[in-house]
C-alpha cells in the first residue's frame, strides 16, 4: 500500500508539473498584453510594471521563476486585482466553489443511484423510460441552458405567489445555494444514473445472484447486500473526478447566478488577460482533479476487497 500511493503521488506531481508547464507556454504565446489598460501609460511606468511582474526576462527565466515559485505554493501577483497575489485571491474565492461542489455532488450522488436503480428494478417499465428520457435531456442540454431555465422558473414562482420563495441571484443562506446546485449537479447525476443503471443489469444475472436467490434470500436482502454494494463501485470510480469537476467547474453556474467563486473569477480573468492569475487557477484545479483520482483510487481498495494495492 505505501509503495503503490508513492508512486502514484510521484505520478500526481509530474502530471501537474505538466499541466503548469503547458498552461505557461499557452499563456505566453497567445496574443494580448496582459499590461493593456483604459488608460495610456508611459513607456518608464511600462517598464516598472515590467520588471514587477517579471514580463522584462527571458521566457525561459520566467518559466524557471515560476515553477521555483510555484513549488513553494506562491503564483505571484495579480495583474488586474492590485497588489493581491493570487493565493490569497484562490483562498477567498474557493470555498464558495467547494460548498456549493459539495452540495451539487451531493444531489448529483445520491439522485443518480437512487434513479439507477429505479431503472433497473422497473426495466422496460414506465419509470424506466421516463427517467431515461430525462438522462438523455441532462447529458445532452448544456449547462448554462440548465441556469437559465432554473433562473427564469424562480423568477416566475416569485411572481406567481406574490413573494420571494427562492432569490434569484447571489450568495450567503442555503436558499441561494438550492437551485445553483441542482443545475451544477444535473449532468453528473443523469451520468451516474446511466452508469448506475448499467452497472445494476450487468449484476442482476450473476451466478452468486442466482445463488442466493435459489437459497431463498429475501428480494431485499440481495438488492442491499449484493446487487447495490457491487453496482455501486463503477459510480466510486467516477465519483472523485466528478468532485474535482463540479466543485471546479461551474464557470457558468457561477456567472449566470452572480456567484462570487473561484470559476466565476477564472472568467473574469480570462476576459481581463490577467494571466498570472489564469495560470495560478489552471495550476490549482488541475492538482485537486489529480489529488481526487488519487484519492478514489484508494477509497476503492478499501470498498472492493478483491482489488490489491501494490
Amino acid at each position: 500500500m505505501p509503495r503503490y500511493v508513492l508512486m502514484r503521488l510521484i505520478q500526481g506531481v509530474i502530471t501537474v508539473w505538466f499541466i503548469a508547464t503547458a498552461t505557461f507556454f499557452v499563456m505566453h504565446n497567445i496574443p494580448g498584453d496582459p499590461l493593456a489598460d483604459e488608460k495610456a501609460v508611459s513607456d518608464e511606468i511600462r517598464e516598472n510594471l515590467e520588471r514587477k511582474y517579471g514580463l522584462d526576462k527571458n521566457v525561459w527565466v520566467q518559466y524557471g521563476t515560476y515553477m521555483l515559485n510555484m513549488i513553494r505554493g506562491d503564483f505571484g501577483l495579480s495583474f488586474k486585482h492590485e497588489n493581491r497575489p493570487v493565493n490569497k485571491v484562490i483562498a477567498e474565492r474557493f470555498p464558495v466553489s467547494a460548498i456549493l461542489g459539495i452540495l451539487a455532488i451531493v444531489i448529483a450522488g445520491m439522485g443518480g443511484v437512487l434513479w439507477g436503480a429505479l431503472t433497473a428494478l422497473y426495466r422496460n417499465r414506465w419509470p424506466d423510460v421516463v427517467i431515461i428520457i430525462l438522462v438523455i435531456l441532462g447529458i445532452s442540454v448544456p449547462s448554462f441552458v440548465f441556469a437559465t431555465v432554473g433562473q427564469l422558473g424562480i423568477v416566475v414562482a416569485n411572481r406567481v405567489v406574490g413573494f420571494e420563495i427562492l432569490p434569484v441571484a447571489g450568495w450567503g443562506t442555503i436558499w441561494h445555494m438550492l437551485v445553483p446546485a441542482l443545475v451544477l449537479g444535473l449532468g453528473t447525476m443523469a451520468f451516474l444514473t446511466r452508469l448506475m443503471r448499467t452497472s445494476m443489469l450487468e449484476i442482476v444475472n450473476a451466478d452468486y445472484i442466482r445463488t442466493a436467490r435459489s437459497k431463498g434470500v429475501p428480494v431485499a436482502q440481495i438488492f442491499a447486500k449484493h446487487q447495490f454494494r457491487n453496482a455501486i463501485l463503477p459510480v466510486v470510480t467516477v465519483l472523485g473526478p466528478s468532485i474535482a469537476a463540479i466543485t471546479t467547474g461551474g464557470f457558468v453556474v457561477e456567472n449566470v447566478f452572480a456567484i462570487p467563486g473561484l470559476g466565476r473569477t477564472f472568467v473574469e480573468a480570462v476576459q481581463q488577460s490577467d494571466y498570472t492569475l489564469i495560470m495560478g487557477t489552471t495550476v490549482f484545479y488541475g492538482a485537486f482533479l489529480v489529488l481526487m483520482v488519487i484519492v478514489v483510487d484508494i477509497v476503492y481498495a478499501f470498498i472492493d476487497p478483491r482489488v490489491k494495492l501494490k
